[in-house]
């Protein structure tokens, strides 16, 4: 049974590897450029929050949501730490 598992596992990570590189260079680059972006407001939202009060944790899924969707995720990272 582990076997079959890390059969699909591999099977899933290679076809992760094959579509990352078969996307076209323009696509790859503003990923990587927005996803550094994103932590870096991050970082700078923390450094600002820091005298509001407001501090985000930095792990992987704010990481996450922040390089994927660049300004306007953090942003909603801010909100929704202001909410709750």
């Amino acid at each position: 049974m582990d076997v079959a598992i890390y059969f699909l596992i591999g099977i899933v990570g290679m076809i992760i590897v094959v579509k990352l590189f078969s996307w076209p260079l323009k696509i790859l680059v503003k990923l990587i450029l927005n996803c550094v972006f994103g932590v870096l407001l991050l970082l700078l939202a923390n450094f600002v929050g820091k005298y509001v009060g407001i501090n985000i944790a930095i792990n992987a899924v704010t990481a996450l949501i922040a390089g994927f969707l660049g300004v306007p995720g953090v942003i909603f990272l801010i909100i929704f730490k202001m909410l709750m």
